[in-house]
């Protein structure tokens, strides 16, 4: 497979994982999580999805370094199953509860990913450092509007 292709299935794979979020997220945000108790730290909606569409992004680069190298890759693709699950449980059916307990395995998968890929390739690894950093963020945030709400 050409280099180009590579890279443009690389960055599709988690940007369409985020897009099929959204579809989850974006309809609640209006209504539902509007109505929930949130702690003094939550960021303003609207820095949600820029914030994750950089991540997206940075999330392909460090998929497609991997890929491009033949490291493994499998973890990286049940991975972004979890993170598309967070959106579903956490929005779709209106459980922090339940967005929880699956962000913080989706976090305890990140931080393996990124042992995984240090091993094939550094900077892989340290693309994925601010994405581990933002999801320890969100399941801060996420603790928070359960104990609130």
């Amino acid at each position: 497979m050409n280099r180009l292709l590579k890279c443009g299935i690389a960055l599709a794979l988690p940007l369409a994982a985020g897009l099929i979020g959204s579809l989850f997220t974006a309809p609640e945000i209006p209504t539902w999580y509007v109505t929930l108790m949130k702690p003094s730290f939550s960021p303003p909606n609207w820095l949600f999805a820029p914030v994750w569409t950089g991540l997206y992004i940075l999330m392909g680069i460090a998929f497609y370094r991997i890929w491009s190298r033949n490291g493994s890759t499998a973890l990286f693709s049940i991975h972004l199953i979890v993170n598309v699950l967070w959106s579903f449980l956490f929005f779709g059916l209106h459980s922090p509860l339940l967005g929880l307990l699956d962000i913080v395995i989706l976090l305890t998968m990140i931080v393996t990913l990124i042992l995984q890929f240090y091993k094939t390739d550094r900077t892989a690894a340290f693309l994925l450092v601010p994405y581990a950093a933002w999801v320890m963020f969100a399941t801060v945030l996420n603790f928070a509007i359960w104990r609130l709400n």
